[in-house]
């Protein structure tokens, strides 16, 4: 029997009108019969009101009419009637946004960066924020330049391979070629992924993101320097939650200059051929408020989501901006890229850390 002072509890707490109904077909009472919607009550003056009426018709059928009521409950019951007269009378409370302060953003909060400690996140973070962040260097001993990246709940190992010789179309030119390439591993999601290699082909989504780490490592290495050899970045996400792109370029960065060092040092080369680092980060609109580094949950229902692509010495690299719902204005892609040169500031700094330069 379902106790009268839970019901009262229940019924001033919970904010969702329908949650007595879905209670009571989780616990057997599903349907309505025409017997229950002609009980004496009716008649009460607040018949005609527009109201719903179930909760009031469930709970007086079950605490009226069950004869195994005891006294003693009596007293929480009168208490349960009075509460629930004032609920019926005066409507439900509305059910309160996921966070007040995105739910209504003033147009001034929209244009600059949100910083209010109020603003809510699933991980508590400040809107201009980076998640946590490490680089664990020489991951995998036998690659020439190895890192684990962590940002957040997302990971990813990036291994660097130096190759003697070049693409054919590169032969004889006495410079050198860096590419990348990029998976994610079966249960790097919440859900099981085929390999692409089961598949038989390498996806879009791969395919533009393979090309976007190798653009954006190229970007910073002196071909020349290098000589005709090839440095393989290969990154693979162990764990994705957003970032997965961003997070691989940054890692990949740092095992490039872990590779081209051990060249140095071999005595192979005199010096590193690359010429700066470079780091990644996203950002994006969330109910009109600017995110820096969005996890998954952040993404998946932004209005704007971008990334992108820095180098030390604050040149852009890549920009990737993308409305999803509607438009955004130049203003608001300023602020994006302000809050983006933020962040990213923030990760060349732990690189240059990881890489024992500071």
């Amino acid at each position: 029997m379902l106790s009268a002072d839970i019901a009262l509890s229940l019924a001033l707490c919970v904010p969702n009108q329908n949650w007595l109904t879905k209670f009571l077909i989780r616990n057997g009472r599903g349907t309505l019969s025409r017997k229950d919607f002609q009980r004496p009550w009716e008649r009460l003056p607040f018949q005609n009101r527009k109201i719903d009426r179930r909760p009031f018709l469930y709970l007086s059928h079950y605490a009226l009419f069950n004869s195994i009521l005891p006294l003693w409950d009596l007293a929480a019951g009168i208490l349960y009637w009075e509460s629930l007269f004032k609920v019926l009378c005066q409507g439900f409370p509305p059910a309160l946004p996921y966070n007040r302060a995105m739910a209504n953003p003033s147009p001034t909060d929209t244009l600059r960066a949100s910083t209010s400690p109020v603003f809510y996140r699933k991980d508590a973070r400040a809107a201009d924020q980076l998640r946590p962040l490490t680089l664990t260097p020489d991951f995998v001993r036998t690659a020439e330049g190895s890192v684990l990246i962590s940002v957040g709940h997302t990971r990813v190992l990036c291994n660097a391979t130096i190759e003697n010789g070049v693409p054919g179309w590169m032969r004889n030119s006495g410079r050198g070629w860096v590419t990348a390439e990029y998976a994610m591993l079966p249960r790097s999601t919440v859900t099981r992924s085929p390999r692409e290699s089961e598949k038989g082909k390498i996806g879009g989504r791969t395919h533009e993101i393979q090309r976007l780490i190798g653009r954006s490592l190229r970007s910073v290495v002196d071909m020349q320097a290098l000589g005709e050899r090839t440095v393989i970045l290969d990154c693979d996400v162990i764990q994705a939650d957003g970032g997965t792109r961003t997070a691989a370029i940054t890692g990949a960065s740092v095992a490039l200059a872990l590779a081209l060092n051990a060249l140095v040092k071999a005595g192979t080369l005199k010096a590193s051929p690359l010429k700066q680092l470079v780091a990644a980060t996203s950002v994006g609109m969330v109910e009109g408020v600017a995110l820096l580094d969005l996890c998954y949950e952040e993404d998946s229902q932004a209005e704007v989501d971008m990334n992108v692509v820095m180098t030390a010495d604050g040149g852009l690299i890549e920009t990737q901006a993308t409305a999803e719902h509607g438009s955004y204005s130049r203003t608001q892609l300023n602020h994006l890229l302000d809050l983006a040169e933020s962040g990213i500031a923030e990760i060349l700094a732990t690189q240059r850390r990881a890489l024992g330069l500071t």
